[in-house]
């Protein structure tokens, strides 16, 4: 079985559901090899020539970036397909809002953009930003994601991982995934930069890392080798059962076919085919609960 933890649909633009994200439409859709709109069911049609068995489908801000519609959708209606949906923890009712989308089948958890500007949410990257601090204040919140028992999955750069490790330390019962590598480049020592406060993080049985859009993170072509180092330090470090892969397909699309953001794994010297097994389905399944 390969469960690729990372990939992304969306549906057309209506009424109800504007697309709003100018620079996700204008910049990054335009340029991808799929079409325009990309739905669940060309999804699993990819993933069937891969041979991609199950997926999860993270939000997509393509429409306001907590209008979760097509991602719910998903999750409910394709029996080989979960959601991870995105929302405000700040907002009024965020925690019932939390509620009502894990009760939704297939919904695993909720994503947070802790490197975008908070009034720019998931339109540009900025590592400076610190409103995770603030966040971890929002108990009502954490205490509905403990309730439902929600995957708490998070786009953070490497230079912030000092809030990740507050956030895990006020709230350690929690379950954490940690997104494409920090946001981290080959040019990043895994041993001797900020990247290494992820030992600190994997000192914790239910914080995994996730070995994910490798494509953008490489400078190389296929097989993406500068990376590699990194991802074996994941591996020595939280050990394979909390390494997960995710393809972020179609978003690699722009330089990278959806079978190459799954293949490069074979390349990584020193994983056996055993580990490979665990990053690529049994890791995220034990995180998951599934």
């Amino acid at each position: 079985m390969v469960l690729d933890t990372h990939t992304h649909a969306w549906g057309p633009p209506t009424s109800d559901h504007p697309w709003t994200n100018g620079p996700l439409v204008e910049n990054s859709v335009d340029s991808f090899s799929v079409e325009t709109v990309y739905r669940g069911e060309k999804l699993l049609e990819d993933m069937d020539a891969i041979g991609v068995d199950e997926a999860v489908v993270v939000g997509y801000p393509i429409c306001d970036w907590t209008d979760n519609w097509y991602t719910e959708q998903v999750a409910s209606e394709f029996e080989d397909l979960y959601g991870i949906v995105m929302l405000d923890q700040f907002a009024d009712g965020a925690a019932d809002e939390l509620r009502r989308s894990m009760a939704v089948d297939g919904v695993l958890g909720f994503r947070l953009g802790a490197i975008c500007p908070y009034d720019r949410m998931w339109e540009t990257f900025d590592p400076d930003v610190s409103w995770l601090r603030d966040a971890i204040d929002e108990t009502e919140f954490w205490d509905a994601a403990r309730e439902t028992d929600a995957v708490v999955q998070i786009l953070i750069h490497h230079d912030q991982l000092e809030q990740a490790i507050e956030l895990v330390e006020t709230y350690p019962d929690l379950t954490y995934a940690f997104d494409h590598f920090g946001h981290a480049d080959p040019t990043v020592p895994p041993e001797e930069s900020a990247f290494g406060r992820f030992a600190d993080l994997a000192a914790y049985d239910d914080v995994a890392v996730k070995v994910s859009e490798i494509p953008h993170m490489s400078d190389e072509e296929f097989p993406y080798t500068d990376m590699h180092d990194h991802v074996r330090w994941f591996v020595d470090t939280f050990g394979r059962e909390r390494v997960v892969w995710g393809s972020d397909f179609p978003n690699v699309s722009d330089v990278a076919s959806y079978e190459e953001s799954l293949t490069w794994l074979e390349h990584v010297d020193g994983l056996s085919e055993t580990d490979r097994e665990w990053i690529t389905d049994r890791a995220f399944r034990d995180l998951a609960g599934l």
